[in-house]
């Protein structure tokens, strides 16, 4: 008995596993409070480096 107890406890761990990995959640990953300050400022600049180099293209024409 326990033997076949082990055994199938054994198996439906593996099974447990390999469901978990089949059934992966939506949510998206968790980004630090600091990160997203850092993706934030980063933004901000690339989206100052574009518009002065839309103004630049303007004044040219």
């Amino acid at each position: 008995m326990n033997r076949k107890k082990k055994i199938n406890s054994i198996l439906k761990k593996k099974m447990k596993k390999i469901n978990a990995k089949l059934h992966s959640s939506n949510k998206p990953k968790y980004i630090s409070k600091a990160e997203r300050e850092k993706q934030a400022l980063a933004a901000d600049v690339n989206s100052e480096n574009i518009e002065s180099t839309e103004n630049t293209k303007k004044t040219e024409s």
